[in-house]
């Protein structure tokens, strides 16, 4: 199976694809240009630029305001949605030392300050006294540095390659969470039905009828109404409620099938407990379909949050959500930056789901020894 999987080239290309979108979420802020992709700078000289900008930025230590402020720590928000700015930045176009002060230059014409040089003093920058030579020299060497935005700036000024690459987390945090949810919960659900037969299959089978009767989208609006709340975990949980039933009835046929064959009946006579018999002897027998079945899953989990943050029902600004970045871009549509904050983010989803559906037609080809494999 394995060697007809790697013989299967675009399947190989799209585990590649996959591959390196797990490590850039993995490896996070460092591997992104800007290490607060979801601070709102503010940064109104360098809003809706296109790519290739350099920008020279002026590096300040935050206000005891800002920093008391802030939330505390919290490992699962700040992998997922970020982590606060750990500097105040300035965007300036140019500097000169007078003294103990810094003249700091405007940066563009859209700046309410064009054309007034704004002093600063340099302990100010520095953030504690010093002889002036000393300070100067600090703040060229640390305080000052330029920063390129590769593929430009969104709305709010902030850097959209950061913001695309720190997305991979939601995207793929959001399919592994609902494969997971869909896989345990179809599962269970289709070993019974399939097992016990009987009633017991016609209620199940029933309800699986009328979830898969329910369109998905709205499916998830329901639940996240039902839990009266927003943002990632409810997304994440919505989104794996309503892809289980694909599971169920993949599982429920196979048990169908399965449940008469000789070695059942053996682990009957020897009086196996049901759920060993079930998890031990079934199920495993169903490992390619259901594996075949999750990736279509991920890319569908990934398609249905990008819908729902377009909608404003799934994660919430200021996380990188690839759905909400197009609908920021969208509208913007009609101006010059429009097109391009739109279509990055869409490429970047239809990409990743473009992958997982290469590699779950690779795997089902691998799995069924019959099919031709592609070239």
């Amino acid at each position: 199976m394995r060697q007809r999987l790697w013989q299967n080239r675009p399947a190989v290309a799209g585990l590649a694809f996959i591959a390196l979108c797990t490590l850039v979420a993995l490896l996070g802020y460092w591997v992104l240009p800007d290490n607060s992709p979801n601070a709102n700078h503010g940064f109104v000289q360098v809003q809706k630029e296109g790519p290739g900008l350099r920008v020279l930025l002026l590096r300040q230590p935050l206000p005891d305001s800002a920093r008391t402020g802030l939330a505390p720590a919290n490992i699962f928000s700040t992998w997922l949605r970020g982590r606060e700015p750990e500097a105040q930045e300035t965007p300036i176009g140019g500097y000169q030392f007078s003294g103990d002060s810094i003249i700091l230059k405007p940066l563009g014409q859209h700046s309410a300050e064009a054309g007034r040089p704004r002093r600063l003093a340099l302990a100010a920058v520095t953030g504690h006294l010093g002889p002036a030579a000393e300070l100067q020299r600090e703040i060229e060497a640390s305080h000052l540095v330029t920063r390129t935005y590769a593929l430009g700036t969104d709305k709010a000024g902030r850097d959209e390659l950061s913001r695309l690459l720190l997305g991979t987390r939601i995207s793929l945090g959001i399919g592994l969470v609902a494969v997971l949810i869909s896989v345990v919960l179809g599962m269970a659900v289709g070993a019974v039905a399939g097992y016990f037969g009987g009633w017991v299959d016609s209620v199940l089978l029933g309800l699986m009828t009328v979830v898969w009767s329910i369109p998905g989208i709205m499916l998830v609006i329901a639940i996240s109404l039902a839990l009266d709340s927003k943002g990632v975990w409810v997304s994440f949980v919505a989104v794996g409620l309503t892809m289980w039933v694909d599971v169920a009835r993949v599982v429920r046929g196979q048990m169908l099938s399965l449940r008469s064959a000789t070695f059942v009946e053996a682990g009957r006579v020897l009086g196996l407990p049901t759920p060993r018999l079930i998890a031990r002897h079934l199920l495993p027998n169903m490992r390619g379909p259901l594996i075949v079945l999750a990736t279509s899953n991920f890319a569908s989990a990934i398609l249905l949050e990008a819908g729902l943050s377009f909608l404003g029902l799934g994660v919430q600004p200021p996380a990188p959500s690839w759905g909400l970045m197009v609908k920021e871009g969208y509208d913007l549509l009609g101006t010059e930056a429009g097109l391009w904050l739109t279509l990055l983010p869409g490429t970047a989803i239809s990409l990743l789901v473009l992958s997982f559906n290469l590699l779950g037609n690779g795997l089902r080809d691998a799995y069924d020894p019959k099919t031709p494999v592609a070239v």
